[in-house]
């Protein structure tokens, strides 16, 4: 693929990146331009667009020409915006090093697809005033993440994660929680939930699948995530407000970015090659991990309870 077509082909990733995120259908963005729903997609499959034309998208979308173009910085206030775009790039990368608190989703059981839906439709704010559109919005973003972990699976990603000690503590204490007033019981089953996956990451870091590289970080990092990823071309950097699991996920509110620009891709590359060289890896690691289950099962009042 020619560079020129390979631009054109990514600005179609972005283009339905954003109509995704927007809730709108290709006949919807069609209708809104005067053109035909084939003309749509053959601008999403790459076909050459004149810039009058993404001019006129970018105001359905509501965002910049800018971003549609992907120059300098890639902004997505919506969440599946930004997670569609993200699976479109895994898709070409070789490697992906991301903090993602608590866990990436990638390396998350099958069950937790289930859970979290539950946990992301709890913390659904009180002016959400259609609720079938909220778990519409939901179920897409799950589907996207879905694609990506099987994406991963199929390809064999390459996937460095980082994951935070006293990030991990903290939800093994609140549980997989959208809100805080459940019922003793409930709070209970969202606390082992959580452990599920704790135990889950530790079956991962033991079995050392081939691709997935885990470091276990003692000090407290940024709530906001970070994904560097590693193409044949280049590196691009992804930082998020959105957070998906652990306790009151956001998916609503914050601006994502991704950028290839070259100074914030240096300075995240010299981040995660300090955070590396002094992680917590293999055996350590999921010592470490245990250590952290057997604290939180003792101050757990369901366990003095049995």
């Amino acid at each position: 693929m020619s560079a020129t077509s390979n631009r054109f082909a990514e600005i179609g990733e972005r283009l339905r990146a954003y109509r995704m995120g927007r809730g709108l259908a290709a006949e919807q963005v069609a209708e809104r331009l005067g053109v035909s729903r084939a003309a749509v997609y053959r601008i999403e499959a790459g076909e050459v667009v004149k810039i009058e034309t993404l001019d006129r998208l970018a105001g359905v979308l509501e965002t910049s020409i800018g971003s549609l173009l992907g120059l300098g910085v890639e902004y997505y206030a919506n969440a599946i915006s930004y997670f569609e775009r993200m699976r479109q790039i895994e898709e070409k990368s070789e490697q992906v090093i991301a903090h993602f608190p608590p866990l990436s989703y990638l390396l998350t059981s099958d069950d937790y697809g289930r859970q979290l839906k539950q946990t992301l439709i709890e913390a659904a704010p009180s002016y959400a005033e259609d609720g079938k559109d909220y778990e519409a919005e939901i179920d897409t973003i799950i589907a996207v993440l879905d694609e990506r972990k099987n994406a991963r699976d199929r390809r064999h990603l390459s996937v460095v994660n980082f994951v935070n000690m006293p990030e991990i503590e903290r939800w093994l204490k609140l549980g997989l929680v959208g809100r805080f007033d459940l019922a003793p019981n409930e709070i209970v089953e969202r606390r082992l939930a959580a452990r599920a996956e704790v135990e889950h990451l530790i079956k991962l870091i033991e079995q050392e699948p081939m691709g997935i590289q885990i470091g276990l970080i003692e000090e407290p990092l940024p709530n906001i995530t970070f994904q560097l990823f590693r193409t044949s071309e280049r590196t691009l950097l992804g930082l998020s407000p959105f957070r998906l699991g652990g306790e009151l996920p956001n998916i609503r509110t914050g601006v994502a970015m991704l950028t290839a620009d070259e100074e914030p891709v240096r300075l995240y590359e010299q981040l995660v090659e300090k955070l590396w060289r002094r992680a917590h890896k293999g055996r350590e690691a999921a010592h470490q991990l245990r250590m952290i289950l057997e604290r939180s099962a003792m101050r757990s009042p369901a366990r003095k309870a049995s």
